[in-house]
């Protein structure tokens, strides 16, 4: 497999550099081949789309939501082969990708809907004889940078919207993600997506993100990446008058309180900590317990993380493969010599791979302070960290503690607790006895405080950012 350029319906083969991808479950195993592109692509590209748009904007909303439906169809004609890919590219379990592809199929169908679906309201005037009312309209050109955590995914909660909105699209996916990317635009040009509305760009963030960012002329853009990269692109947009949506960092925190049931909560922190090998923003990496539960839950967690598999990615038994890459592997690593070194190791999985690959025995620490580095930095990586809390309160205030707010979870069979944590947790995704990772398709996602930009993504809220609103009203008797 090897990763080319989508570009106004055309395949173009970047000469900029070669990258070859190996299976982080198998380093022995060669994937592909990602061909890197230059500059004068992403320009390509803004001509493409520019070009797309005349056609695309005008088309019905219904129009475009058969195309979205078509593209639906194929990626479940292609699911097993797109998944197969993808696990092989970056790591993730082959049953946590097919659910992915799965969910990126619903992702088109749901906005393809929005075809026929009200996009304004009727709104009364002051004046006889007027009608006045609202209708979303199209950005323009809008870019969107993805990451390699949800290779499919992501993409597809980004572009879907904006193209049901009447937008047509340059995306840069993530490197480690490139052969899953040109993948799935070989299968929207076999469902009869028009060249130019989605135009696949690969290479460097720093040569392709920073021309798609600073050099061409886009009119909304949507980032998924890390806190400090986001940041720049929020102030560079600002500067620019360019539409923006950063998608940021997670410090996510699970609290179990004293009336917790253990045999249904562990399993959901360790999912939520452990799935993808905590490659999610939305993963479980801070477990606060209520004291008086304390003891009973570290003995049963042991257990629980003790028993995890870990395996080869394609094995469908495996419970978590490895890390994406060796620069992850590189840092997760210093985080489990820190939490070593530095704090007490109450849980730590006792299996083991016989391939080499960049695989990262999952562990819960203990025994450090709220302000510790393994408490307030994203590891992204199978390490979590276990904090006592007093009473409920505590909890809360240890919940917050962090810069970050994007999701958090609270176990209780107190009613009166849960709604509490439900008002009182600074984060964007709230839930009561379900695991931090993970929000429904047509639900909103995002974060406070420095987890984004005070946008939200998928569900209904997707639509407002891929669109502005226009007021309209025509005096009918004049």
């Amino acid at each position: 497999m090897k990763s080319r350029n989508w570009i106004g319906g055309e395949w173009i083969t970047p000469n900029e550099g070669t990258v070859l991808v190996k299976n982080p479950s198998n380093l022995k195993e060669e994937v592909g081949v990602i061909h890197l592109s230059d500059e004068s692509q992403v320009f390509q590209a803004e001509q493409a789309a520019k070009q797309a748009f005349k056609q695309w904007s005008k088309l019905t909303a219904a129009a475009r939501g058969e195309y979205l439906y078509k593209m639906a169809a194929a990626l479940e004609q292609h699911l097993e082969e797109l998944a197969t890919l993808a696990s092989s590219e970056m790591g993730k379990p082959i049953t946590e990708m097919k659910g992915e592809v799965t969910r990126g199929i619903h992702l088109l169908r749901y906005y393809a809907g929005e075809g026929v679906r009200a996009d304004g309201s009727i709104i009364p005037s002051s004046d006889i004889n007027v009608l006045q009312y609202t209708r979303r309209t199209p950005l323009g050109v809008v870019g969107v940078i993805t990451p390699w955590n949800f290779p499919v995914a992501i993409p597809i909660w980004k572009f879907a919207p904006a193209l049901i909105c009447g937008n047509t699209v340059i995306w840069k996916p993530a490197e480690i993600a490139s052969l899953t990317a040109s993948k799935m635009a070989e299968i929207f040009e076999e469902a009869g997506l028009p060249g130019g509305v989605l135009n696949l760009v690969i290479g460097k963030g720093r040569v392709i993100g920073e021309a798609l960012l600073e050099k061409i002329e886009i009119n909304g853009l949507s980032f998924t990446g890390s806190t400090d990269t986001g940041r720049r692109i929020a102030a560079t947009c600002a500067s620019r008058n360019i539409k923006y949506q950063t998608e940021m960092g997670g410090k996510n925190a699970a609290i179990v309180l004293n009336d917790a049931d253990l045999s249904k909560t562990i399993p959901m922190v360790i999912s939520g900590a452990f799935r993808s090998s905590g490659q999610k923003c939305t993963a479980t990496s801070r477990i606060i317990v209520e004291k008086g539960i304390y003891p009973a839950f570290v003995e049963q967690l042991q257990k629980a993380v003790s028993e995890i598999k870990i395996a080869n990615a394609l094995d469908p038994t495996a419970y978590l493969g490895p890390v994406a890459s060796k620069s992850q592997f590189e840092i997760v690593q210093s985080y489990t010599e820190m939490a070593r070194n530095q704090a007490e190791v109450i849980a730590e999985c006792q299996t083991s791979v016989e391939e080499e690959g960049y695989y990262i025995k999952p562990l819960i620490a203990t025994g450090v302070q709220a302000k510790h580095s393994l408490v307030q930095e994203e590891i992204f990586g199978p390490v979590a960290v276990a904090l006592q809390a007093e009473n409920f309160e505590e909890a809360i205030d240890l919940c917050n503690q962090t810069i970050y707010g994007l999701s958090a979870s609270l176990f209780t069979s107190d009613l009166s607790k849960a709604h509490r944590f439900l008002d009182e947790a600074d984060a964007g995704m709230v839930r009561v006895n379900q695991e931090t990772a993970g929000v429904e398709y047509q639900a909103p996602f995002g974060g406070m405080k420095l987890s984004s930009s005070h946008t939200r993504e998928q569900g209904q809220a997707a639509l407002s950012f891929y669109s502005e609103i226009k007021t309209c009203a025509i005096k009918h008797t004049f």
